[in-house]
């Protein structure tokens, strides 16, 4: 048989408990979300903090550190000039040097110089005088190659204005070789005898050995048996 009683209405699913569900999984989900950005925003301004921290330090370190290089700058500094001034005080000291051997250069040349004078004013003075031209005896005495007549007055220890009065003819720039003969006044020609050397024979005749030497010209101390000396004036 059928069942003739009315059939029960098909009730329709409700929908809300599920659409609450989803909101409050939603809700979850964003506060959740909420919390991982608070908490990653505060992990960022404690790594910042520490950061600027560390860069504070740095800077304190380095103003720290930087009087110190300064300091040592300062001291290579220092020590620049110094080095500098040393160097300036030894180029003045060896100009001083140079200056003081320069000045006992210009001494020692003026002292020679002054020496020098005195010596040939001494020869000067020790050649024979006029007056003792009157004295010995006159020889004559033939130009030779390569003399002059000045050479000539040196060679007989006589002034060549006393040779010039002995010969008031001849011109002495104009002398000539083997031709021109002049007149000299000597003290004697002495004759090499045995056991003569130059040495007695200068003591002999009160005249030095150098001169006797320069008058016969010769260039070493022998003599000859028979050898013709001849003896300046003194």
């Amino acid at each position: 048989m059928e069942d003739k009683r009315n059939p029960r209405p098909v009730e329709e699913s409700s929908q809300v408990p599920n659409i609450t569900l989803l909101v409050l999984l939603g809700l979850i989900a964003a506060l959740l979300y909420v919390g991982w950005q608070y908490l990653k925003e505060d992990s960022i301004s404690d790594n910042e903090l520490t950061n600027a921290g560390t860069d504070s330090i740095a800077v304190i370190d380095n103003n720290r550190e930087s009087p110190v290089v300064a300091e040592a700058a300062s001291d290579e500094e220092s020590e620049d000039q110094e080095k500098v001034k040393e160097s300036e005080e030894k180029k003045s000291d060896s100009k001083e040097e140079h200056k003081k051997e320069e000045k006992k250069e210009k001494k020692s040349e003026s002292k020679e110089k002054a020496t020098t004078k005195t010596k040939v004013e001494k020869s000067t003075d020790s050649k024979a005088s006029d007056a003792s031209l009157g004295k010995g005896e006159t020889i004559t005495h033939v130009v030779q190659a390569g003399e002059t007549f000045f050479g000539i007055a040196n060679r007989y220890n006589l002034k060549w204005q006393s040779l010039q009065k002995l010969n008031p003819s001849v011109n002495p720039e104009g002398i000539k070789v083997g031709v021109t003969k002049l007149k000299v006044r000597v003290l004697k020609v002495h004759t090499v005898g045995s056991g003569d050397v130059l040495r007695v024979i200068a003591q002999k005749y009160g005249v030095s050995k150098a001169l006797i030497m320069q008058a016969n010209k010769k260039t070493r101390d022998i003599t000859e048996k028979g050898e013709k000396l001849i003896i300046p004036l003194k």
